[in-house]
């Protein structure tokens, strides 16, 4: 029976793979003992081995895992990785954080486009386990059938992400600055548009206005820019598609993927508008029957106008495990080109479910 600690199940990610174990029955023949930084001796969940917390940073108790399962952060894994490896645990770390992503002898986890390449790394030694970025991981789950065919030259992605992508602070805020619009709104009754939209406009450039956790208004406004920047003008975000893509298909000569990043207040979910660049004039029907191929969760969604605002939404895709992509049509700008629209639940399969499903993996091969 594997051993898992389990750190960080207090946090966004955590609750959510939290939740989803539970509701999977994957409790059932593994020993869980959950782990803390900040309350170690505390009451544990329930479904752990133990009552109580155990203290995330003591080595040791890491060290009788035969699992470490970490959704607690990059600042945790820089802290406590090296130093547990260092005493010779030879374990599987899992993780939810980017700080092991790009390590030689890490493998990038998205087993419905990538299982093979698992489970060859783990029949070769591998003992580290690493989630993908929220919005690579969607977009592959999104068009791994088109790229498993041979059909796509390169992708455009243009993202719109979800404020629960960037953690509960920053969300918290942005429900600050939507009551902070709402309380100037209640006072503009009788008002005309142009009133009440200079008065809001107003409202989100006062000083008053909270943005200390997000640094600019998002409420009723859009974010280009997330995480720091690189080089060639992209962000750090815009940069881990290609190179992420890549590590998760095992591709020698990486897919060219790039666009532009940005953040709505969209409360869940990130969406991308996708410019996709065939190797070759694809029927359209042909395009529709690979995406379907590519895995049992992604969904179609009809080009229509009532199709599209019914089902090709944040609010409508939150809480769910279906990728879904709309909007596909074929471009002006030629045969080759496809357009479409995908959304999908980024605390889901671009965060929690892969991890979940790699534990699974261990333990069909324990």
């Amino acid at each position: 029976m594997l051993k898992i600690g389990f750190v960080g199940w207090r946090g966004m990610v955590g609750s959510v793979l939290l939740d989803r174990m539970r509701d999977e029955g994957d409790f059932a023949g593994i020993e869980v003992h959950f782990f803390s930084t900040s309350n170690p001796g505390g009451a544990a969940p329930e479904g752990g081995a133990n009552a109580r917390l155990r203290d995330a940073r003591d080595i040791r108790s890491l060290a009788g895992c035969d699992v470490v399962l970490s959704c607690q952060g990059g600042g945790y894994t820089t802290e406590v990785f090296g130093e547990l490896r260092a005493t010779g645990w030879d374990g599987y770390w899992l993780d939810a954080a980017s700080t092991l992503r790009l390590r030689g002898d890490a493998t990038l986890v998205l087993d419905p486009v990538n299982g093979d390449l698992i489970r060859e790394r783990l029949a070769g030694g591998c003992r580290t386990f690493v989630g993908a970025n929220c919005t690579v991981s969607l977009l592959l789950m999104a068009i791994g059938g088109l790229i498993r065919a041979g059909w796509v030259d390169w992708v455009s992605t243009m993202t719109y992400q979800a404020i629960s992508g960037a953690g509960a602070r920053r969300l918290a805020e942005l429900a600050r600055q939507v009551r902070h619009l709402g309380e100037c709104g209640a006072r503009l009754r009788g008002a005309s548009s142009v009133e009440i939209g200079a008065a809001l406009t107003d409202a989100q450039r006062d000083e008053s206005f909270p943005t200390e956790e997000i640094g600019a208004p998002l409420a009723c406004s859009v974010l280009p820019w997330i995480d720091r920047a690189v080089e060639n003008g992209q962000t750090r975000e815009e940069w881990k598609a290609g190179v992420e893509a890549g590590r998760i298909l095992g591709a020698s000569a990486p897919l060219k993927i790039d666009g532009i990043c940005c953040r709505i207040d969209a409360l869940r979910c990130h969406a991308q508008a996708l410019c996709i660049r065939l190797n070759r004039d694809i029927p359209l029907p042909e395009v529709e029957s690979a995406l379907l191929s590519g895995n049992d969760w992604v969904r179609l969604v009809e080009n229509t106008q009532a199709a599209t605002l019914r089902e090709l939404t944040p609010a409508m895709v939150a809480n769910t495990l279906e990728v879904r992509v709309g909007r596909l049509r074929r471009l002006s700008m030629g045969r080759r080109y496809v357009g479409a629209f995908t959304v999908g639940d980024q605390l889901l399969w671009g965060a929690a479910e892969p991890l979940r499903r790699m534990l699974s993996i261990l333990r069909e091969a324990a």
